[in-house]
């Protein structure tokens, strides 16, 4: 018996078989600022394969500016030295991320795109970046905020040293910092902000632009990290924000006319309003785009899967290991699409006159950095309207893990991602 969705599924199906599928979904983007590319999980090939695939063609053939990643500034700030300006090889800043999961970012999938982006700027004198967009590196930020100004600035260093020493009796340590603004009035708030204002002044070349955004890091995460032992959506809602602002800050640093491509998770890619995230109070990284530019300058592009493998952690800051995605739970779009898709398929969504299958909500499978198989069913699964939450979907009945460059074991938690890691 036809599944209820067949008719749609082929309707909306299209092949993917190499890079030149994506014309249709390339003239879709048109003149789209911002274009937002997820993943179903945080360590799947195909995912990133492909993700880097579309990016290539928007930047050789739409002239993106830049690509912005679910990942920290400073350990993006190398990555990018390395594609633009560098004769580094883009490995060894990958090898250089050190905050677990190391794998999302330092992987053989991230290196091959890095080397193609190295090796397009050098061919056509071009200055397309790679930059972090996340809120969690507080002391690196603030470490790369002191070693800036000692070097350029020398008269702010006490701004600096004072914001340093506030954090200090933590030991580094986020979760110490965390507990004790909850349970005694302490903050290092006043600090961070006396500091953020002084960098803003100062932030007109390149260089100042860094010191800016890693000062805007310390102030975000400061919030963060505050807001994580309070419990509900704040938290979370805080680190959506800052992505955002960092995304325009970006726009407005590569000027008028660029444009963005940001890699990250479906849980920030998409847009909120049209998943039970709602109820919760959380907003997500795509929806504040399209709030901020406009539904039609931001295009808004998930990912999907049935089973296979995948990279992850058996718990925050294990080491990573290869395993088993399960089947797609009954009654899910994972399930409707294996029983009705193509193996690897391309879903452009029309702007009106939706069929059943953009409007239906179905749930929605989302894998983080840790994860496991056996409580799959009940745990990773978000009630979500397809064609509300993207403007397009690649789908993968199988995929495999990604290969990380590095496994390395780190004890850093970060409560509000923590189980999940998302």
């Amino acid at each position: 018996m036809r599944h209820r969705f067949g008719d749609d599924v082929a309707a909306l199906c299209s092949p993917l078989t190499g890079p030149g599928d994506f014309d249709e979904l390339v003239d879709r983007v048109g003149d789209a600022r911002v274009v937002m590319i997820g993943e179903a999980s945080h360590g799947t090939h195909e995912f990133y394969r492909w993700r880097a695939a579309l990016t290539r063609r928007l930047i050789t053939e739409k002239g993106f500016s830049f690509v912005a990643v679910e990942g920290d500034w400073p350990d993006c700030a190398r990555v990018d030295r390395s594609v633009r300006r560098s004769v580094e090889d883009p490995r060894a800043a990958l090898l250089a991320f050190e905050r677990w999961p190391t794998w999302m970012w330092a992987n053989e999938e991230v290196l091959d795109f890095t080397r193609w982006l190295r090796a397009h700027n050098a061919a056509v004198d071009g200055r397309v970046g790679f930059h972090g967009l996340d809120v969690y590196s507080l002391w690196e930020s603030l470490r790369e905020v002191v070693v800036h100004l000692r070097e350029h600035d020398p008269e702010e260093v006490p701004a600096a040293l004072a914001a340093y020493r506030c954090f200090e009796p933590y030991g580094e340590s986020v979760r110490d910092y965390a507990l004790a603004t909850r349970f005694i009035p302490v903050s290092c708030e006043n600090e961070v902000v006396d500091l953020l204002v002084r960098l803003r002044d100062r932030a007109r070349d390149a260089s100042g632009f860094g010191a800016w955004q890693n000062a805007e890091v310390v102030a975000g995460a400061e919030r963060y990290y505050r807001a994580v032992m309070a419990g509900g959506p704040e938290s979370w809602n805080i680190r959506e924000h800052h992505m955002d602002d960092t995304l325009n800050r970006l726009l407005s640093h590569h000027g008028a006319g660029s444009r963005a491509v940001v890699w990250a998770h479906n849980t920030h890619v998409g847009d909120s309003r049209a998943t039970s995230m709602t109820a919760s109070g959380t907003v997500t990284l795509g929806r504040l785009a399209r709030e901020r530019h406009g539904e039609d300058r931001v295009a808004l592009i998930g990912f999907g899967s049935h089973h296979g493998t995948v990279a992850a952690g058996s718990s925050w800051g294990a080491p990573v290991r290869e395993v088993p995605v399960p089947a797609a739970r009954p009654g899910s779009l994972e399930h409707v699409l294996h029983d009705t898709a193509p193996e690897q398929a391309l879903l452009i969504f029309p702007r009106d006159d939706r069929p059943g299958l953009l409007t239906a909500e179905l749930p929605h499978r989302a894998i983080g950095v840790v994860y496991d198989p056996a409580h799959d069913r009940v745990r990773n699964y978000l009630p979500t309207r397809l064609g509300g939450r993207y403007d397009a979907f690649l789908w993968f009945d199988g995929t495999r893990a990604v290969s990380p460059l590095h496994g390395r074991r780190a004890g850093v938690l970060e409560p509000a991602t923590f189980p999940s890691g998302l």
